[in-house]
């Protein structure tokens, strides 16, 4: 273009064109610094949801510790290293971003942020590492190695594992011309500071992502262990609590979890393997003698396999023979507690003492159809202990008393479903869309129908949708739509009241996280 003998006319017109083209080249840096900034505040949006969901997470955890203790502390104590870690990385990882953005006079206009001359200056001394790049390089492999620790002895968390490492890694790197550069060097010198705020925000997103895909899979691998016959206890429930001398003891033995469709193997109790036909649906009933007056025991086992094995479930407990009438017989046909919230079923009586002749008081607590029946309503009642008073009248006209205490419980924290299914699930899109989300309690002793009347849906990257009723609205469809195969989206804050019981104020019903399948 500058060769030869122009006229001043095509040298102005030279001229021009390179003006021009380097407006071009201006334009489109502009552009492109302008687009790493708009993906900068999208995946700051993002984080800022992850997190809530993720806090969201542990508090219902918290509240699973409250409830059963020794069954989820252990799952507790583990979720909150990976918290720790993964806070910890990331407080480290946004103080960082502050001096970055520090540094410039708007941090809010990407386009002045084409330098890299304080992150270079920050990381590095010529060609070699500064004390505050080992530093960034450090907190990343505290990050990977931290959370692989905590995920070693768990199999089912492996593959989790491996994505950390891989996504955190921090190798030495082959560039397009052959040569091995540092990790640090080769995503993080010589590149403008929005590309290398951006790249840090995208780091925050892994840490937020890798926690919620640990605790779901902790989750889920916890309540796949709760299915498994090796939870279930043997419970003795006699048909009275004291035998006369020369009676047969007559009960029976129910597993906590009862299934109907559930028979054991085997059942042998003290020394005797009890006949088939007495080993019915959920149950088996006893009936042998009582025993001399005194303390008996009852001890044996269930027997059911599972698999290539066979499970043992131990029986153990205790009855008394006595020979007269001198203590209550109380009992409660929904185990050893009573619920705020329901009618619980009471069995009161008095050892050789005919109903009529047996009077029972306590708050809440009023007569129902059949023999020493009673109805137990303690919603409004105080304190987490109610006593029931009891007076028998012997034929002779003796009177007799006796009291017991009962444990006042809530009900227990529901649990959200879609389609019946709870925890973190895999359905598909056009499945979820029609679904219906419900809430469930359970192994709860009372067959209560829970109406849903509304809950929050969140999809990846989206605002999260109000929703009213029990299915997606359109706008929750639509949002739906937009999601990616393989995202999880969430259902929270599910909204539910006990049917015809408006009163009641249940606790917090646990979220559903679902991957989506296509």
């Amino acid at each position: 273009m500058a060769q030869g003998n122009l006229s001043p006319r095509q040298k102005m017109i030279n001229l021009m064109y390179l003006i021009f083209i380097a407006m071009l080249a201006l334009n489109m840096s502009k552009e492109v610094l302008s687009a790493f900034g708009l993906m900068n505040a999208k995946l700051t949006e993002s984080n800022a949801s992850a997190t809530q969901r993720n806090s969201d997470f542990m508090q219902g955890l918290a509240d699973k510790v409250e409830e059963q203790p020794a069954k989820y502390r252990p799952l507790k104590a583990q979720a909150d290293q990976i918290s720790v870690l993964a806070n910890d990385f990331n407080s480290y990882l946004t103080n960082l971003k502050g001096q970055m953005t520090a540094s410039v006079d708007d941090p809010q206009d990407y386009e002045i942020m084409d330098k890299s001359d304080w992150l270079d200056q920050q990381f590095f001394i010529g060609d070699k590492l500064k004390p505050e790049g080992q530093e960034f390089l450090d907190n990343i492999a505290k990050f990977r190695t931290g959370v692989s620790n905590v995920l070693k002895d768990n199999p089912d968390l492996q593959d989790i594992a491996a994505d950390v490492q891989k996504k955190f890694a921090t190798d030495d790197v082959t560039n397009r011309d052959g040569n091995v550069l540092s990790w640090l060097d080769y995503h993080y010198k010589g590149f403008p500071l929005v590309a290398s705020l951006t790249k840090m925000t995208q780091l925050q997103a892994d840490i937020k992502t890798t926690e919620s895909e640990v605790l779901s899979s902790m989750l889920a691998g916890k309540l796949k262990i709760e299915a498994s016959l090796t939870n279930f206890e043997a419970i003795v429930v006699p048909d009275k609590t004291a035998f006369f001398n020369g009676e047969n003891f007559k009960g029976k033995i129910v597993l906590g979890k009862k299934d109907n469709t559930l028979s054991a193997d085997k059942v042998i109790i003290n020394g005797q393997e009890i006949p088939a036909d007495q080993m019915q649906a959920g149950q088996t009933l006893l009936d042998f003698p009582a025993g001399a007056v005194g303390e008996r025991e009852i001890n044996g086992e269930f027997q059911f396999k599972e698999g290539d094995s066979v499970i043992v479930i131990p029986v153990k407990s205790t009855y008394a023979v006595v020979p007269k009438p001198n203590s209550a017989t109380i009992s409660a046909d929904k185990m050893n507690v009573v619920y705020r919230g329901v009618d619980n079923p009471m069995t009161i009586s008095f050892a050789g003492v005919s109903d009529n002749n047996v009077s029972a008081s306590a708050s809440g607590l009023r007569k129902s159809n059949g023999v020493g029946k009673y109805l137990m309503n303690v919603t409004t009642v105080k304190g987490r202990e109610v006593t029931i008073n009891v007076t028998g009248t012997l034929p002779d006209g003796t009177k007799v008393s006796d009291a017991a205490k009962f444990r006042i419980k809530d009900i227990p924290k529901p649990t959200g479903t879609v389609r019946g299914e709870d925890g973190a699930i895999k359905m598909q899109r056009n499945s979820l869309e029609i679904s219906t989300i419900g809430a469930k309690l359970d192994d709860f002793d009372f067959d209560l129908k829970l109406n849903v009347s509304g809950f929050k849906f969140k999809v990846p990257g989206q605002p999260t949708i109000n929703v009213s009723g029990s299915k997606l609205n359109s706008r929750a469809q639509a949002a739906l739509r937009k999601a990616k195969r393989g995202s999880s989206v969430q259902i929270f804050d599910i909204q539910a009241k006990i049917a015809g019981n408006s009163s009641y104020r249940l606790k917090k019903v646990s979220p559903i996280i679902i991957e989506l399948t296509n």
